[in-house]
């Protein structure tokens, strides 16, 4: 980094051009600023200076000599060219008006990667082909210098704004996600199905005839994990964890393979999935379903009544599940204590309670977020929402997932031969909150009655998620504890998962769905069968740091790849949120703040567990301010204070369905 002396030299001498490059941020006004690398301060670039330049286009920019040496002021410039543009194509809102009998339209973009609307000739003999409030994807032709705006030629039509279909085919195409399978892949994954190869040879450890089930969702089509269990005597018994063995199914650089890799993850919208494999697999051969010989890949121990795990095995087996249950019908086991296969059942309970225990004592956060489930009618409309909690069938599941990701992690890690620092495995991290982040958070949460203890983090936000369990702040609380926490991610180099306290962990339950998933199945299957040694010629520098590399960039491309499926699902998931609360309007809810800007205040329906807006100008009960915490307004006259946190109640008054946005009315609040 050039230190401020020399910056100020380069720029600001009497021998220095004022040409120079950098990316542009337009703002929703129509002014910019440009970014400069080494420069101290962004560029502005007044609304008329812009020269049609877009957010985020690489431009050349000439900065004003009438306050290039003036200090303490924003520095002006000019853009001169687009050198290079971000984005060319855009999904908007086709809008036609008739004008001299011929039609036109414009498409507006309602996010920000675009300022202006985009101007669209459409011929005649078209005219049919295009309708009012289409949402399209735009390309910019040509933005000639007497227009306003760009030109631009739809290139394709997802259909009514507003509907599930068009909706969900405009996200993925946003994200650039694919939806449909090549001919070639589909051709290559029946080819698998039709061989069926289930290798009924001494390799495989056969547990067909222990006793095996599947606990799924109500609609789970692919099944990716089973449990097994028998006793072995009256204090110890045996648990297997088994999962799909799909990386027997999808060599390695097959073309099944390269298009797993390049989707990376499913991706689940309400009421439908974008798999990452053909369903011919992904629903079918792989899947666990009863019934049905299935390969998997298992991790099987065997533990005494006290939850100690005596020992452990690794390898590939062949089972058969007895049956699938659904999460609702074995929490009906656990409760009424009879049932199918209760003994197992109940069993299995009882140690991922201990199991669950030990992870707590050891310093796992135990955030247990509720979740927002729709019911959708035959035309994929919400008709109704509920707040799903986990219960105990859910956390039984996710123990011995949890269970099966440390094991085998730590298998790789400290067993096979050699020093954990040599090894070549893809791990599932998740570094240390960011400081400011919890220095944020306790903030916040101060003047509504609780507080955390930076030299006991983890108990200390166990505490407070336990203190707010049922309260109308819980859902604020608990969002603004997820954000203050690091992103979990893959990678070569551990550096251990924080929020569950353990040092080693991976991704190895779900490879139907995770490709990182896969990749942990083949490298844990070399290591088994090369007696886990990581390569026979160990000594090969050159080879080693290839395949560091090699899976490194794997790992980054998954963490990539999730985030991109997370986003595209909220979204959708607010599209089907707004699109619910449409029939709400004019309907008075109670809600709790959330943010405040200088203009608005942002408020959790705490019924529908999203956000709305309500303008500080539209609150008629006094003049409110931001007080200057930013934490909470105060009324001019009345002195009355709002703080983060507090309950409301306010009026449903208008939906913007395209900026997904819910406009509230302020209900006096005594």
């Amino acid at each position: 980094m050039k230190s401020k002396k020399k910056i100020k030299k380069k720029y600001f001498n009497n021998n220095f051009t004022s040409i120079t490059t950098g990316y542009i941020n337009m703002t929703n006004h129509g002014y910019a600023f440009v970014n400069i690398e080494g420069f101290q301060k962004d560029i502005f670039i007044p609304k008329n200076k812009t020269n049609r330049a877009l957010e985020g286009d690489l431009v050349k920019i000439k900065l004003n000599k009438k306050n290039r040496h003036r200090k303490g002021i924003k520095i002006e410039g000019e853009v001169l060219k687009i050198i290079k543009r971000k984005n060319k194509k855009f999904i908007g809102i086709l809008k036609i008006n008739l004008h001299l009998n011929s039609k036109y339209g414009s498409v507006i973009v309602y996010n920000n990667s675009i300022h202006v609307d985009i101007f669209i000739p459409i011929p005649i003999n078209n005219i049919k082909k295009y309708h009012n409030n289409d949402k399209v994807l735009v390309k910019i032709i040509s933005w000639p210098k007497e227009l306003k705006n760009p030109l631009g030629k739809i290139i394709k039509i997802f259909g009514k704004s507003g509907e599930y279909q068009t909706e969900i085919d405009s996200l993925l195409e946003q994200y650039g996600i694919s939806y449909k399978f090549s001919k070639k892949i589909e051709n290559e994954a029946k080819k698998i199905y039709l061989k069926k190869n289930l290798n009924k040879n001494n390799i495989r450890k056969d547990m067909r005839s222990i006793n095996t089930f599947t606990i799924d969702p109500l609609n789970a089509k692919d099944f990716d994990d089973a449990l097994s269990i028998r006793k072995l005597n009256n204090d110890i018994w045996e648990i297997g964890i088994h999962i799909s063995d799909v990386s027997f199914y999808v060599k390695e650089g097959s073309l099944l393979d390269k298009e797993a890799y390049l989707r990376s993850t499913s991706i689940y919208f309400i009421g439908k999935v974008i798999p990452m494999l053909p369903k011919i697999l992904s629903n079918d051969l792989c899947s666990l379903t009863p019934k049905k010989d299935r390969l998997s890949f298992s991790y099987i121990f065997n533990i005494n009544n006290k939850g100690k795990i005596l020992n452990n095995w690794f390898g590939k087996t062949i089972i058969q599940s007895n049956r699938k249950f659904t999460y609702e019908e074995v929490q009906k086991i656990i409760e009424n204590k009879k049932g199918d296969f209760y003994e197992e059942i109940y069993t299995l309970f009882l140690f991922s309670k201990i199991l669950t225990n030990k992870r707590l004592k050891n310093g796992s956060i135990y955030l247990d977020k509720d979740e927002i489930k729709f019911h959708l009618d035959e035309k994929n409309n919400p008709i109704s929402l509920r707040l799903e909690k986990n219960n105990d069938a859910h956390r039984l599941i996710e123990e011995f997932m949890l269970l099966a990701n440390r094991k085998i992690s730590e298998f790789v890690s400290l067993n096979c031969n050699g020093s954990p620092s040599n090894k070549i495995f893809i791990y599932r991290i998740h570094d240390k909150p960011d400081f400011q982040k919890i220095f944020l958070l306790k903030k916040i949460i101060e003047p509504l009655g609780y507080f955390l203890d930076f030299n006991n983090l983890k108990n200390s936000i166990n505490f407070l998620l336990k203190k707010i369990k049922g309260k109308s702040e819980q859902n604020m609380i608990e969002n603004l504890i997820l954000r203050s926490m690091s992103k979990a991610k893959y990678s070569t180099k551990n550096i251990g998962h924080y929020g569950l306290s353990f040092f080693y962990y991976t991704h190895f339950t779900s490879p139907i769905r995770r490709y990182s998933d896969i990749i942990a199945h083949r490298l844990l299957h070399y290591y088994l069968i090369n007696n886990n040694n990581y390569h026979n010629n160990n000594n090969d520098k050159t080879y080693k740091l290839k395949k560091i590399e090699f899976y490194e960039k794997q790992s980054q491309y998954c963490s990539y790849k999730e985030r991109l499926a997370i986003d595209a699902e909220r979204e959708f998931i607010k599209y089907i949120q707004i699109k619910y609360i449409q029939k709400f309007l004019g309907k008075e809810f109670y809600g709790i703040i959330t943010g405040f800007t200088d203009w608005s205040i942002y408020i959790d329906l705490l019924l529908f567990q999203t956000e709305g807006m309500v303008r500080l100008r539209d609150i008629k009960e006094d003049y409110y301010i931001l007080n200057s915490n930013e934490y909470s307004i105060i009324g001019k006259e009345k002195r009355k204070i709002y703080h983060l946190g507090d309950k409301v109640k306010v009026k449903i008054i208008d939906i913007n369905m395209e900026k997904k946005k819910i406009i509230l009315s302020w209900i006096e609040n005594k």
